[in-house]
């Protein structure tokens, strides 16, 4: 996957996979809003709808790790623009689907698309820019994968509400056409790696192993972890893994690169990307729901109130890569966003009905504004000291930490939620019904809070190259 250093490249690779990045990111939230028509259209059951959104993460989490290998042996831009038409193709589909069925085995192929997408990209991104440039670029993409999950809520409600569920898939037919024919006409090919033969045992031990194990989290906290299928699935997934490690340990072409967790700065970062993602998405999956089930407020609402979490990211991400990063170095700025992440979820666990919405967006915004130090950071520093022939691979596990890390924020808070509000009162606004809230963003806070020790373990002088100032 080797890329020639030229001007032309460092805009195109950047271009194409930022507008990726925003189509798979924004799918995921625009897609929540419409679940209720999507439901009601469809004559589907309330708890049944939510395989909409689970069978196309299940998917994505399966594939992801075969994005490495793909893109080593294809090369970047075949994989690339691949994977981005696979997920165009399954979006328009996704809109023309006449029945529930149709839809989810849509998703579940718009998911193996998103799957090798980002990773991929990532990779290249990484093959492009040397590490004492990473972190500006970084920056510029932090404006629009923050603005993604945002924007979501508030286009998916103006489209279900206005004009049709359909528009929140067919969006990403627009958006998909325009970034494989600017990328078929500015990425240049190249000559690709040689990963060796595919690794069947590793992709199905791993793909089944996380997949199942994404479904017993993404379905025990709807369904109960008692249940017999989901107390089987979690079992049968976590053994599955378990028998990955041994397998992959030993294979001379793995297709999950378990060598790569040698690497401590890798293995740092990555812990600390899938602990942000458990505490930030969380946040936001809580924040939606509070808005709407407690204070009364409509999707669009619930998405401008906590759009400023965006504007956090994206002012953040900015002071991040231009000012602090090389100054300051990764730790630092990790443990000050993580602080910051705790202080704000600690805010938001004080919430009521009658709390004015400008607080909240204050939080959302102070909460933006920490989880852009950590992800910027953490992104950044992570493969600072990986070799360009390994980044394939381990694009593929960073962002697969990402993956499982929002699944897990999301079941934390459902759990909490299903546990500890009230179901049985008939004042739907009493404070015990907050109290499934108020321990779910104290979770998250608590997850960022331990997440400090991770964070103490990064060495700024492993991560120089990328403190180095480009010259």
């Amino acid at each position: 996957m080797r890329m020639p250093q030229n001007a032309n490249q460092r805009i195109a690779v950047p271009v194409v996979y930022i507008m990726a990045m925003f189509m798979a990111v924004m799918d995921t939230t625009i897609v929540n809003v419409a679940l209720p028509t999507i439901a009601h259209e469809f004559h589907t059951r309330s708890g049944k709808i939510g395989l909409v959104s689970s069978s196309y993460l299940i998917s994505l989490t399966i594939f992801i790790p075969v994005s490495g290998w793909l893109g080593d042996r294809l090369g970047g831009k075949l994989a690339l623009l691949g994977s981005i038409a696979v997920f165009t193709i399954a979006s328009a589909l996704c809109g023309l689907s006449t029945n529930f069925a149709m839809l989810v085995i849509f998703r579940i192929i718009q998911g193996i698309g998103g799957a090798i997408m980002t990773p991929v990209g990532l990779s290249m991104l990484f093959r492009v820019y040397p590490p004492a440039e990473r972190v500006r670029i970084a920056g510029i993409i932090a404006i629009f994968t923050a603005i993604a999950p945002a924007l979501g809520p508030i286009l998916g409600g103006v489209s279900t509400t206005y004009l049709s569920w359909r528009l929140v898939f067919f969006v990403n037919v627009l958006i998909g056409t325009l970034i494989c024919l600017y990328g078929s006409l500015q990425l240049t090919k190249h000559t690709q790696y040689h990963p060796g033969k595919f690794d069947w045992q590793g992709f199905w031990l791993s793909g089944l192993g996380l997949g199942m194990a994404m479904y017993a989290i993404s379905e025990g906290s709807i369904i109960g972890w008692s249940n017999p299928v989901v107390l089987f699935t979690l079992i049968i997934g976590v053994a599955l893994l378990i028998g990955m490690v041994i397998i992959e340990s030993r294979s001379p072409y793995p297709l999950v690169n378990l060598h790569l967790f040698r690497n401590r700065l890798f293995t740092v970062c990555t812990s600390l990307y899938g602990l942000g993602s458990i505490s930030y998405l969380g946040a936001l999956y809580l924040s939606a729901l509070f808005l709407q089930d407690v204070q009364g407020k409509s999707a669009l609402q619930a998405g401008l109130t906590t759009f400023p979490s965006a504007v956090g990211v994206v002012l953040g991400g900015q002071i991040v890569a231009r000012k602090l990063y090389r100054r300051f170095g990764p730790r630092r700025i990790v443990a000050v966003g993580l602080l910051v992440i705790t202080i704000t979820l600690i805010f938001m666990s004080r919430v009521t009905i009658h709390t004015n919405l400008w607080y909240i967006r204050l939080i959302m915004f102070g909460l933006g504004l920490g989880v852009a130090a950590v992800f910027i950071s953490s992104q950044t520093t992570s493969m600072a000291t990986i070799d360009k022939i390994r980044t394939g691979q381990a694009s593929s596990i960073f962002n697969s930490s990402k993956q499982l890390g929002s699944a897990i924020g999301v079941a934390i808070s459902t759990i909490l939620l299903s546990s500890l509000t009230d179901h049985n009162g008939t004042n739907t606004h009493t404070t015990v019904h907050l109290l499934g809230y108020h321990a779910g963003f104290l979770a998250g806070a608590l997850t960022a809070a331990l997440s400090l020790v991770v964070a103490l373990m990064i060495r700024d002088d492993d991560a120089i190259q990328s403190m180095t100032k480009a010259k």
